[in-house]
């Protein structure tokens, strides 16, 4: 069965109500599932687990395929820092240094990736 995908529309939407200071459980998963889902697109790949529970998890960037168990290569984050990682507001390393992100691996670092892509 193939994957869900969300709607640019639909994406944008909720995203732009996170961004505005909106805290409706649905607009933020929407909102991390969306941007998740763009990168994963823009990026794809499975050699990094980027994970933002409890809303969702993607495996993105070139490299080894990792199929079973704890990847090698993870990232973690709650959906805020990844809300603000995705749109800009917030650096990679700033995250990091913050310990607002946990990231296990050899590819594990996302700073040529953010912020995310986004459609227009």
């Amino acid at each position: 069965m193939p994957r869900r995908t969300i709607d640019d529309e639909d994406g944008r939407r909720a995203l732009a109500a996170v961004v505005g200071g909106g805290t409706q459980r649905t607009d933020v998963a929407t909102a991390v599932r969306w941007t998740l889902q763009r990168l994963a697109e823009d990026v794809p790949g499975n050699s990094v687990e980027v994970r933002v529970p409890p809303f969702a998890a993607v495996q993105a960037i070139p490299g080894p395929r990792h199929t079973r168990g704890t990847p090698p290569n993870v990232v973690e984050t709650d959906a805020a820092t990844w809300i603000a990682l995705a749109t800009g507001t917030l650096r990679w390393d700033e995250a990091v240094d913050a310990a607002r992100v946990s990231a296990s691996g050899s590819r594990a670092d996302l700073t040529d990736f953010l912020p995310v892509r986004l459609p227009a």
